[in-house]
């Protein structure tokens, strides 16, 4: 396995993972690298370097950063976003992987591109609806500036710096998964409305039979 072939895949990855702050722009910093250079696709791909794709990416994400500073409908976005960022972590990681077997490079993408976009993109849910919970949606902006500001600049750190960004990404999704168990937990050992045993709390009758 070449250098080569791990720094291509930690772009594929890492530009992967940060499909999950916004759809988009990680196929945006994608195609101007690859149409100036910086990087290279797997032959199948070379259409996102070409001006279509750069002009409609480009489009699409004006669109989708300007849309999450609109109130209520930024947490509407995110149940589109789920999918919309796996399948677009899925496409991007998978164009940088150099392997020969189509099945196996698409099977690669879909597990670990789609699946780091599908964590980070649950974490940043979670963040989301918690702003709406405690702030009624007044802190949602920040948040929405904040995952700007973390997919344009982990994806730039991608390009140019892949192997200390895929550190940085993996340890962002440990935290990520980390607060999605704790989450889980509390959901399950959340105790019930009526508290206690409810098996004690059966009336019987004087002779001790229910």
């Amino acid at each position: 396995m070449s250098l080569e072939w791990i720094m291509s895949a930690c772009i594929g990855v890492g530009l992967a993972a940060c499909c999950g702050f916004r759809v988009f722009v990680p196929l945006l910093i994608a195609s101007v690298a690859t149409k100036l250079g910086f990087v290279g696709t797997m032959a199948g791909f070379e259409w996102l370097s070409e001006w279509p794709a750069l002009i409609g990416l480009s489009v699409a994400t004006i669109f989708e950063i300007g849309s999450y500073y609109i109130p209520w409908l930024d947490n509407f976005l995110d149940t589109l976003a789920t999918p919309a960022s796996i399948m677009a972590g899925t496409l991007v990681s998978t164009s940088f992987f150099h392997i020969d077997t189509p099945v196996l490079q698409w099977g690669l993408g879909l597990i670990l591109g789609g699946g780091s976009a599908g964590i980070v993109q649950a974490g940043t849910s979670l963040l989301r609806m918690g702003s709406t919970m405690t702030t009624g949606g007044i802190a949602n902006p920040v948040v929405a500036t904040g995952e700007n500001i973390a997919s344009f600049g982990l994806s730039l750190f991608t390009i140019f710096l892949p192997l200390i960004a895929i550190v940085i990404i993996g340890l962002v999704m440990l935290f990520i998964i980390g607060r999605l168990i704790a989450r889980r937990k509390v959901w399950f050992t959340r105790p019930s409305k009526q508290g206690g045993n409810s098996i004690s709390q059966i009336p019987r009758s004087s002779n001790g039979r229910m």
